[in-house]
């Protein structure tokens, strides 16, 4: 089979549309996709769940007994491998072992 010129460049247009659209599905993709952080070192100890309209302030006053909360929330993102204070609903946080009042 013979391709004219014209035809090579439809084609090879095609192919790049099709290429290009993968990638951007691709990224689409990857940009929605549930990323869990796995932390090691983390057996034994307490989690909670995170519910919708939770917070880590939320999670760190009713944990910390009366205590100012701002260490707690410290720590759970330490521990959790957190870069900064947003978390998910249906996620499981690590607590440290001296705040066994869980919810």
């Amino acid at each position: 089979m013979r391709l004219t010129r014209r035809g090579r460049v439809v084609l090879v247009i095609v192919v790049a549309l099709l290429a290009l659209g993968g990638f951007w599905l691709g990224t689409r993709a990857v940009g929605h996709a549930d990323v869990q952080v796995v932390v090691t070192g983390q057996a034994g100890l307490p989690w909670v769940e995170v519910h919708e309209g939770d917070t880590l302030w939320k999670i760190a006053d009713a944990l910390s007994e009366g205590d100012a909360p701002t260490a707690l929330v410290e720590e759970i993102k330490r521990l959790n491998g957190l870069p900064d204070s947003l978390i998910r609903p249906g996620s499981r946080l690590y607590v440290p072992n001296d705040t066994a009042a869980l919810r």
